[in-house]
């Protein structure tokens, strides 16, 4: 009984850390829609500058609000596994949003590594190199922890947990 639950709590580890790395992807997007600049223009170029209506309703505003699903997500991913189709759903969205983590991280990392964003998208060098070294690495470390959460949940529920 105490080793099952030892499993369980470490099993939820993960995803306690992928809600927390959303939370605080969320607050650092609202710190940003409410007017914030720190890091901003690093990560958003001539974006930062202008903050066009859409720019900060989607790409702060709405981003923050998924980031916050993503935070839930993780925190689900927390918890035993539920039996059926819920728990299903469940791994089927932390394996959804580790790929699309990683697909975007991998994808911009390669795009910039190659310079091939750098002439189509006009990126600055030092909006570069913040994108190559801190804003790429935490999408991948995002998608790693999310990654884990889905391996992991319903592990600890044992052999006929019903995983995929």
């Amino acid at each position: 009984m105490h080793g099952d639950r030892e499993s369980r709590t470490t099993a939820g580890v993960w995803g306690r850390m992928a809600c927390a790395w959303a939370v605080a992807f969320a607050l650092l997007h609202f710190y940003w829609a409410l007017g914030g600049n720190r890091g901003l223009r690093v990560s958003a170029g001539p974006l930062a500058e202008t903050r066009p209506g859409w720019f900060v309703a989607v790409g702060l505003w709405g981003v923050g609000v998924l980031c916050l699903v993503g935070g839930a997500l993780g925190r689900l991913l927390a918890r035993p596994r539920p039996q059926g189709p819920a728990g299903r759903v469940v791994r089927v969205l932390g394996w959804s949003v580790c790929a699309v983590l990683l697909v975007r991280g991998i994808a911009v990392e390669l795009l910039l590594l190659t310079d091939t964003a750098g002439r189509v998208a006009d990126v600055g060098a030092e909006q570069r190199l913040w994108t190559l070294v801190l804003w790429n690495p935490w999408f991948l470390v995002g998608g790693l922890l999310f990654g884990l959460s889905a391996r992991e949940f319903g592990a600890a529920d044992g052999p006929n947990s019903g995983t995929m």
